[in-house]
C-alpha cells in the first residue's frame, strides 16, 4: 500500500527510472517551469551517482527549512513521495505560505504522478495524504491551481473537497480544507 514519505535514499533506482519517463514526455525542456521539470534541468545527470543523489535528497530537506537561503520570490516547502516499497510513484509538494505570483499560479500544493503510475487513484489518494501535514503547517485553507484543460488534476482536487474559486488564463484556482 503507497504511503507519504519524506525523500529517501531506498528509493534511488525507482526515482531516476520515474525521472526518464518524465523527460520521456517532454518535461524539463526549457519551457516547462514545473517542480519535476525543473529539477531535471539541475540534476538529471546527477542522480545516478548515489552520492550526488544524497546531495539532492539534503537540498529538497533544506528547502522546507525558513532559513535556509533560496531564490529571489521562493518560499519554504515540504517535498514528500509516494512511495509503494522501494517504487517511486509521484511527489508532493506544499508550499509554506503564498506570494503574489503563488497566489496566481502553483498555489500552497503540486504534484506530480510517474507516467507508468497514473490512472490508478494515486493522485487522489496522494493529496489527501498531504493534507494533515500541509494543516500542521499553519495552512487551514490549501490554494491548488491547474490547467483549466487538465481534468485529471481537477478531478483530483476535487475529490478532496476543492472549492473552485475562479478560472483565469487558462488556471483554475481551488481551496481545499486541510482538515
Amino acid at each position: 500500500m503507497p504511503v507519504l514519505i519524506p525523500p529517501d535514499a531506498r528509493v534511488h533506482r525507482s526515482f531516476v527510472a520515474a525521472m526518464a519517463e518524465f523527460q520521456a514526455e517532454g518535461q524539463g525542456e526549457p519551457r516547462d517551469d514545473s517542480v519535476t521539470g525543473n529539477a531535471i534541468r539541475a540534476y538529471a545527470n546527477q542522480w545516478a551517482d548515489p552520492a550526488e543523489f544524497a546531495l539532492y535528497l539534503r537540498e529538497l530537506d533544506n528547502e522546507a527549512r525558513e532559513d535556509s537561503p533560496r531564490p529571489e520570490g521562493r518560499v519554504p516547502q515540504t517535498t514528500l513521495w509516494w512511495v509503494n516499497g522501494d517504487e517511486y510513484l509521484g511527489r508532493i509538494s506544499i508550499r509554506h505560505r503564498l506570494t503574489a505570483h503563488l497566489r496566481e499560479i502553483g498555489g500552497h500544493i503540486g504534484y506530480d504522478i510517474r507516467p507508468s503510475a497514473r490512472q490508478c487513484g494515486y493522485a487522489t489518494a496522494m493529496l489527501a495524504a498531504a493534507l494533515p501535514v500541509a494543516r500542521s503547517l499553519g495552512i487551514t485553507r490549501a490554494l491548488l491551481t491547474s490547467d483549466e484543460d487538465n481534468i485529471a488534476s481537477r478531478k483530483v482536487i476535487e475529490a478532496n473537497g476543492g472549492v473552485l474559486e475562479d478560472k483565469s488564463s487558462g488556471k483554475v484556482r481551488y481551496w481545499v480544507l486541510t482538515s
